[in-house]
């Protein structure tokens, strides 16, 4: 017989405890929030009968499970595209179901101020939102699965010459050819691109959520972009989730300029106008060799005498461009927010969200909506956009 300390012992016959990770919790207290509310809201607190109430919160309890399992089989290793089209639903779905239920509270209180009392208050709130969260998809999703308006926007550009005066940048950005088949919509957004006619066509990145070989089919339509002066290109943050090594040379191979930190030159008139690009701000952490923002780079050898427009993805890149004297920093990114309210919390991490702004004393940026969508296939006050930039010689 052999004896054992008492510390060995409590050590061998404690079981240790494994605490849950920071980001599981808040994962799980986001997704109690936004499914808790809307539940709460429309089907707990509306004092139904009993079988509306069981029905709707089976419903939602439903929904709840079904959105990280889609997400995480739909966005994780396997990539199955049919589970990211539920999961990116679902998302979409309560996203807008809970922020109109949280402004249906305000209805509430106007209601019970007037003297309006329960059931009467707490149901005439559920249908209210229920109504407008529904309308609200309906309507976001044929403007997300639509080709985009075109949108014009004038930028003056301080020592442009005259025969450059007049040029046009048809800009995308963000089509995120994804797990919805979209192949239909690029070639009709690719016609609608040649309809104007423009002298530039740039593509901002993101231009797909996947590999080329998984992609292509509704990335080729791309190859007919015609622009008499050049067609560029850079990446977006998504390309590093994937491909982005694979995009830039799909793109070459099918006739675009890929500025993968490096410029082109155009002339028109007789006068000249620098294109420059960088890799997307997110591109040094992928641990891609020689990938990362570098913008002495892209203009290495320009002639800085010459107006420079630079393409960067995201708007927060624009200290750089600064810096550096540009002229116009095209970008993408922020999808304006693409599911109101969204945008208060873009712009959290970015310096615009949409439009034409100006930085220091020189530069200009503008900040495309994009093209297409990610994720949820939704688009609730922050429509797509084609955008043609039109650049104007200012003194």
């Amino acid at each position: 017989m052999h004896d054992t300390p008492a510390a060995e012992v409590e050590t061998v016959t404690r079981p240790r405890r494994r605490r849950l990770p920071l980001r599981l919790v808040l994962l799980g207290v986001i997704l109690l929030l936004l499914f808790g509310v809307p539940w709460w809201t429309i089907v707990a607190g509306a004092h139904w009968p009993t079988a509306v109430t069981v029905v709707g919160t089976a419903v939602f309890a439903a929904a709840l499970l079904a959105l990280p399992v889609a997400m995480t089989f739909g966005h994780g290793r396997r990539h199955l595209d049919r589970a990211a089209v539920l999961g990116d639903a679902l998302l979409g779905a309560v996203w807008v179901f809970f922020t109109w239920s949280v402004l249906g509270q305000v209805l509430a209180l106007g209601l019970a101020l007037g003297g309006v009392a329960d059931p009467v208050r707490s149901r005439a709130v559920a249908v209210a939102v229920l109504t407008v969260a529904v309308l609200l998809l309906g309507w976001g999703h044929r403007e997300a699965m639509k080709v985009p308006r075109v949108r014009r926007v004038d930028v003056p550009i301080v020592g442009l010459g005259r025969g450059m005066d007049g040029v046009t940048l048809a800009v995308l950005t963000d089509t995120h050819y994804g797990p919805i088949d979209r192949a239909r919509w690029s070639a009709a957004v690719v016609d609608r691109v040649n309809a104007l006619g423009a002298d530039v066509v740039c593509h901002v990145g993101d231009i797909a959520d996947g590999t080329v070989a998984v992609r292509e089919p509704q990335a080729s339509p791309l190859a007919r972009v015609r622009a008499p002066l050049a067609r560029v290109y850079v990446t977006g943050n998504h390309e590093y989730f994937s491909d982005a090594r694979g995009w830039l040379d799909y793109m070459t191979g099918i006739g675009w300029d890929a500025l993968h930190n490096r410029h082109v030159v155009v002339e028109r008139g007789g006068d000249r106008l620098v294109i420059a690009g960088v890799d997307d701000a997110t591109a040094r952490g992928s641990g891609l060799a020689g990938h990362g923002a570098n913008i002495d780079a892209a203009l290495a050898g320009a002639n800085r005498d010459l107006p420079v427009v630079l393409l960067a993805h995201q708007p927060k890149q624009i200290p750089q461009a600064v810096a550096a004297g540009v002229d116009l920093q095209i970008s993408g990114h922020t999808h304006g927010g693409q599911i109101w309210p969204f945008h208060l919390l873009v712009r959290l991490d970015q310096p615009v969200v949409a439009g034409l702004s100006r930085h220091g004393e020189r530069t200009r940026l503008y900040t495309s909506r994009g093209t297409g969508f990610w994720g949820p296939p939704f688009r609730v006050f922050a429509p797509s956009e084609i955008t043609v930039l039109t650049l104007r010689a200012v003194s």
